[in-house]
């Protein structure tokens, strides 16, 4: 008994006793999710409205909304999504940031970048120590591992404030230090917004490939700096809308002033502004025959191209024999390939080629090369004969036509019936000249005849047989008709 007195509570059964409370109590505390214990205040900066709350601090310490018991088949980052529904969309999307996280360390949990209890204004986001896929954020790390210092990169480098955050100075100031000259120059050209264009390994300019676009750069066009061409552009859409035309960019340089128009491609190429050539028959005016070979300053006097006259007079105005005579359209009748080698196509001109006149030499009816103003008339080319001078006026259609000159067809008014006698031609009646006559050319006439016949009735005037047969009738004359 004064054994167990000295041992009080310290006895075998009070020490069980404290053990099993103690166990109660831990049970207890464990079982409450933290009830009874906080590691800290939580956060309280305000935010989006999710699950009722704007920040942390306004759970109002009910350690149940985000802390599971352990006997839950729940973890804490299933109490995370409940509020964070769009976090939970992005963990089951590889291409999104939560997504390639959970696909590079499956086993990450929401609190390891995400602590809380550290403070009302204490940051929600520690990456330090994280192996953190940059590139899920559209920028590598690849090209960023050690400063210029050779010192390695920390977070901190570049997130200066928050890790959510990046300050586009820090570029400008660490690039500064490895070429002043350089980004001078470059933030001159192309700003200061370094994350429109760069993506940490330059896979976006350094290493483009202008060959894979529409636009080559060959020739002259391989040296040439991109602000050249890409003038105040900021951001890729700016450089992927840099005009692709020649004369856009060199309009300055445009010696022909827009005469031969915009496409600078169809004279020069990118080897040089200089030789150029020129595809005329891309043109209106189409370089045939001779003038394939002729030099260009022969038609483009001092370097005048667009309003070139491209009718052949104009050129060849020196050239023309006839002195205007046959008009200015030289392509009536000579081809460019050979300017003697002339066909005139009469049929087109107020005196149309039928007949013999056909197979006429030109000079024949063109003396002296004379053309215009050539009379068409038939008495120009054919002198009236004497056969029939000043009797039938200067007609000749009225009985001749180009297919022959001889035989005539009279269709004039005549004195005597001509159906009189069929087949007498009018050398039958005037044998010598129309201004005589004669019926002793057919039937049964002769002189002699006729002259013994006549006498006997008294008729002596016997040789003017019009003037009682003016119908060719036999008796047509009165009485008296023998009378003289």
């Amino acid at each position: 008994m004064r054994a167990s007195s000295r041992l009080g509570c310290f006895s075998g059964l009070g020490v069980l006793a404290a053990f099993i409370t103690t166990l109660v109590i831990a049970g207890y505390v464990y079982a409450q999710g933290g009830v009874l214990y906080s590691p800290g205040p939580l956060n309280a900066q305000n935010g989006e409205m999710l699950g009722g709350v704007t920040s942390h601090a306004e759970t109002g310490g009910n350690c149940k909304a985000c802390h599971t018991a352990p006997w839950e088949s729940a973890r804490m980052e299933d109490r995370c999504v409940v509020c964070h529904g769009n976090i939970a969309v992005q963990m089951k999307d590889v291409a999104t940031l939560h997504g390639s996280l959970l696909t590079d360390q499956p086993d990450l949990r929401c609190r390891f970048c995400h602590p809380e209890h550290r403070g009302a204004d204490a940051s929600l986001t520690e990456m330090n120590g994280m192996a953190f896929p940059h590139e899920a954020v559209g920028f590598s790390l690849k090209g960023h591992q050690f400063k210029v210092a050779r010192e390695a990169f920390v977070c901190s480098d570049c997130h200066t404030v928050d890790i959510s955050t990046f300050d586009l100075q820090t570029c400008d100031t660490c690039h500064r230090q490895m070429d002043l000259g350089f980004m001078t120059g470059h933030v001159l050209s192309f700003g200061s917004a370094c994350l429109d264009c760069h993506d940490g390994v330059d896979s976006l300019v350094t290493g483009l490939n202008h060959n894979n676009f529409a636009f080559k750069l060959r020739g002259k066009h391989e040296g040439v700096t991109c602000v050249k061409c890409h003038v105040d552009a900021r951001t890729l859409v700016d450089f992927a809308e840099a005009p692709q035309d020649c004369f856009t960019c060199h309009f300055n340089d445009e010696p022909h002033e827009g005469r031969l128009g915009r496409d600078c491609a169809l004279c020069h190429s990118v080897d040089g502004w200089t030789p150029a050539k020129f595809d005329h028959n891309l043109a209106a005016f189409k370089l045939e025959g001779k003038h394939a070979s002729v030099a260009c300053e022969s038609c483009h006097r001092n370097n005048v191209f667009k309003g070139t006259p491209t009718d052949c007079y104009s050129c060849h105005r020196q050239d023309d024999e006839h002195n205007g005579q046959l008009g200015t359209d030289c392509a009536a009748c000579h081809n460019p390939s050979d300017w003697e080698n002339a066909t005139f196509d009469h049929s087109r001109s107020n005196f149309p080629l039928t007949g013999a006149h056909v197979n006429v030499a030109c000079e024949r009816c063109h003396t002296g090369g004379q053309f215009k103003g050539l009379s068409t008339a038939c008495v120009a080319c054919h002198a009236e004969p004497a056969f029939h001078a000043g009797l039938f006026d200067t007609d000749c259609a009225a009985c001749h036509n180009t297919a022959a000159w001889a035989p005539a067809q009279f269709n004039g008014p005549h004195a005597f019936p001509l159906n009189h006698g069929g087949g007498a031609t009018c050398a039958t009646c005037h044998p010598s000249g129309f201004t005589t006559y004669t019926c002793y050319g057919c039937h049964e006439h002769n002189e002699t005849k006729i002259r013994s016949e006549h006498l006997e009735e008294g008729i002596s005037n016997f040789q003017d047989c019009m003037r009682c047969h003016p119908t060719g009738q036999e008796h047509e004359g009165g009485e008296g008709a023998g009378d003289d």
